[in-house]
Parts: C-alpha cells; sequence; structure tokens
C-alpha cells in the first residue's frame, strides 16, 4: 500500500512550499557577540528576541544542513500551549510554580500569531484549538481525569464534550467525547520556518547553514571551517544533539514518522466535518496527531520505529514502508470513509527527550554556554518560550536586564541525568513502546474503561510518571 508514495525527501512540507536558496556556510574563524548551534525554531526565535532586545548585539546562526532540516521543518504543526515535564515541575516546585509555566505556554500560541502577523509572512496559521479524542471505555475515563488535570492548572476555558459533540466537531469513527482547549493552532511548519529565518536575517543576524558544529565548548563552536568564539554559546540542536561531542546520552533523538494524503474532495470533507480545523490528537498511550492542512489534506503522525541504535538519525525523513502502513491503518481507523484515499506523502524527523521528559532552559553563567530542548515533541510553540527565556538569562547575565518572569520559571536550570549507554537506551526504548502498543490492543479489545496495567508499567520504566 506504501507503492508510489514520496517517501523522505525531509518532509511533505518541504515538497509543498519548495527547499530554501542555501545559504553560505562559515568561512573561517570568527567572532561574535552570541553564536546560536541550530537554526531551527529555538535558535531562530532566540536570535530573533535578542536582535530585537539588544539592535547592536553580533549574533551568529550556525546550521549543519539548512534551517528547518531537523524537526522545525518535519513536525505535524501543532502550535498548542503543551509543555513536557509540567508535572514534574509541579512535584519538584510546587503547583503554583507549574500553573505560571502552563500559563506561559498558553500565552505563548499567541505570542507566536502575534509576530506572524507583525513580520507580515503567511505561515498557514488557523488559531481552532487542539481537540484531543477517546475512542475506548479506558481512553474515556483517561480523558475525563486528563479534562480535569488541566482544568487544575488554570486552563479555565477548556471545554469537555460527549460523543455527539465530538462529531458535531470531526467524525472520527467510534469516538466517545473529547476535551478542547482554544490554546492551539495549526501551522505550516515550513512556511513558520522560512518567514522566520528571513525576519531574523532582516534585522542583521548572520547565518551560515551546511556548518555543522562538532564541538561546543567556552566561548567556541568549533566546526571545519573554522571556530566561531562568543562570550555565550547557545545549543538549540534538540534531537541531534547527540551528535556533539561529549553530548551522546544527553538527550535521546527519539523517531517520529509522518503521513499525508492526497487533497480530500468537498464530498470527502463534508462527510469528516472538521471545518474548526483544530488539530487532533488521541488518548492512546501510542498516540496520533494530526491536522487539516491549508491546501486540503490530513497530515498524521505517530511514532513508528521510535529509536534508532546509537542515537542515530534518519536519512533525509525516509521512512519504513511498514510504519506508513501502521499510520495509514490509523488514518483509516479514525476516517473510514478515507479508505481508498493516496496516501501522497511520507516522512520521519527526530525530537529531543531527556531522561527525565522534561523541557528546560539553560545558561550556565560560569561558562557563557546555554542551551534549550528535550521538547518531547511539543516543540512548535516550546521554542519560542524558551527562545524568550533564553535572551532573558543572557541579558541578565550580561547586565542588560534582570530577572523576569520568564527566568524565574521552574524548568530554568533544571538538571537531569543522562540516558543510559547502548544496547540498554535501545532496549528500554523498543520495549516501551511495544508495550504502549499492546496496552491500546488490550484496551480496545477489552472494553474496560481501566487503563492496562502494562502501560502503566511501560510509565514508570520510562520515568515518565
Amino acid at each position: 500500500m506504501s507503492s508510489g508514495v514520496v517517501n523522505g525527501g525531509v518532509s511533505f512540507w518541504y515538497a509543498d512550499d519548495g527547499f530554501p536558496e542555501a545559504r553560505e556556510p562559515l568561512a573561517g574563524d570568527a567572532s561574535a557577540d552570541v553564536v546560536i548551534v541550530g537554526g531551527g525554531y529555538t535558535g531562530l526565535w532566540t536570535a530573533y528576541y535578542l536582535k530585537k532586545a539588544v539592535p547592536f548585539l553580533r549574533i551568529t546562526v550556525l546550521e549543519q544542513k539548512f534551517c528547518g532540516y531537523g524537526a522545525s521543518g518535519r513536525n505535524g504543526g501543532w502550535l498548542y500551549n503543551g509543555v513536557a515535564g509540567r508535572d514534574r515541575y509541579a512535584r519538584l516546585h510546587g503547583h503554583e510554580a507549574a500553573v505560571r509555566l502552563q500559563r506561559a505556554m498558553n500565552d505563548t500560541v499567541d505570542e507566536v500569531v502575534r509576530v506572524v502577523g507583525e513580520e507580515g509572512f503567511d505561515a498557514g496559521l488557523h488559531k481552532g484549538g487542539v481537540l484531543e479524542v477517546a475512542r475506548t471505555p479506558a481512553q474515556l475515563a483517561r480523558l475525563r481525569a486528563f479534562h480535569e488535570h488541566e482544568l487544575s492548572y488554570g486552563e479555565k476555558d477548556r471545554e469537555l464534550y460527549g460523543a455527539r459533540e465530538t462529531a458535531e466537531r470531526v467524525r472520527v469513527a467510534d469516538a466517545v467525547g473529547a476535551s478542547w482547549t482554544p490554546h492551539g493552532a495549526r501551522v505550516h511548519p515550513v512556511r513558520l520556518v522560512k518567514g522566520l529565518a528571513a525576519a531574523v536575517e532582516g534585522l542583521g543576524v548572520t547565518i551560515h547553514e551546511q556548518t555543522p558544529v562538532t564541538e561546543i565548548r567556552p566561548k567556541h563552536a568549533v566546526t571545519p571551517y573554522g571556530t566561531v568564539r562568543a562570550p555565550y554559546v547557545l545549543r538549540c540542536t534538540e534531537g541531534f544533539t547527540a551528535a556533539l561531542k561529549g553530548q551522546r546520552r544527553t538527550w535521546l533523538p527519539m523517531n517520529s514518522s509522518m503521513i499525508a494524503t492526497e487533497p480530500l474532495t468537498p464530498e470527502q470533507w463534508a462527510a469528516i466535518g472538521w471545518e474548526g480545523r483544530q488539530t487532533l490528537g488521541d488518548m492512546a498511550h501510542a498516540y496520533m496527531y494530526a491536522q487539516r492542512t491549508a491546501d486540503g489534506r490530513i497530515a498524521l503522525g505517530g511514532r513508528g520505529v521510535p529509536y534508532r541504535f546509537g542515537s542515530r538519525t534518519d536519512n533525509d525523513g525516509r521512512t519504513q514502508g511498514a510504519t506508513v502502513e501502521a499510520l495509514r491503518e490509523i488514518l483509516v481507523s479514525f476516517f473510514p470513509m478515507l479508505a481508498g484515499t493516496r496516501i501522497e506523502y511520507a516522512w520521519s524527523g527526530v525530537l529531543g527527550v531527556p531522561r527525565d521528559w522534561c523541557a528546560s532552559v539553560t545558561l550556565d553563567r560560569s561558562t557563557g554556554i546555554g542551551w534549550a530542548g528535550g521538547y518531547v515533541g511539543s516543540g512548535v510553540a516550546t521554542a519560542n518560550l524558551a527562545a524568550r527565556t533564553l535572551r532573558d538569562l543572557v541579558q541578565r547575565d550580561s547586565g542588560q536586564g534582570g530577572r523576569t518572569e520568564l527566568t524565574e520559571l521552574p524548568w530554568v536550570g533544571h538538571k537531569v541525568r543522562k540516558w543510559e549507554p547502548e544496547p540498554l537506551r535501545w532496549l528500554g526504548v523498543q520495549g516501551m513502546y511495544a508495550t504502549y502498543r499492546a496496552a491500546d490492543r488490550r484496551e480496545t479489545m477489552s472494553r474496560s474503561a481501566e487503563s492496562s496495567r502494562l502501560a502503566r508499567w511501560a510509565d514508570r520504566v520510562a520515568d515518565r510518571h
């Protein structure tokens, strides 16, 4: 069923919008006030906000391939208010600290919408919120608990729907309920990263592409073409962090895969609904995520092969045929009327996963080395908040600013242990996702309202509880 699929080529988003014109690599040793390693959302947003705040700063961005080559150009286009690690931060720092982090994330969705409007580029944005559906009794029980949990973090505008109300929004087969938040938007990932890169260059930031950084050390970013020296070196490399010297076990590059259908007909959309263009997810343990694209397709993703031995990354997004077929089965399970619809594109990418599954932002004031990431798949919006936080941390350290609401958020300065060495890392991740999938199958077959014990066991092994 996967024959005829455009497989890889980085992502459908690039097939749709075209590859960017290549920027020049670093021409030799150089200096800057701030050097940013990584030309994805985190790096570009950090450059944007720093240059806006302090226009005289000399800022250089170093990108190994081209801006948006990694997760920023391959994700599902969910600009939403999820942040990895919030519950752990509540345990470590108190509930109110985690509420402040959640409020900042809620506001971040509108901040991205604001900047896109102010800079005047088309990012395919549609703020329809996020709809997460339940399709089994166990999923419904988790959905209701999830909904109440979100309310406890101050999200008073979240809504809970039954089966009929869910169907009025999108007709997902077997859906028995849903939770909706307004704090979300669909976005075209590549248009967002291209527009942001152009805005950053327009402010006077230097971007060097085709320039892989092999090592970061205090005041130095080392590349094959020369070394950039700067008082501040900011690592914004997310799922590619393991390729840096000394960082092999810092963040695990978790693989996520996606498919995109052919454009659907007006009759198909009439049968499905989805007029609100909410981003769509579910309450399965091995969850899916989807959007109705600006050109009338469904783009849908899930984990596929979750991890490659030795923290290796993929070959330009190429995806195993079995993964393409598994994602197609999810699509047809959700929308049986699409059984004959062609899958036109498939791709994969890596996201950064810390050992405790917590996103974080740090600036080491003794070395000038900073970093942000570990978004665990929620990076489209989180990268913006992280970038503004890095801006404030650099300004505070350099004497150009003081403490701010962002520098006091509980994820700032968070420390986490490294991942286990191989083969334990590979065995653990493969086993965890196999167990989650088995738990989903068991819940579908049993129709019990109780979550499978297999999933609880996997959570404990993964340190996600």
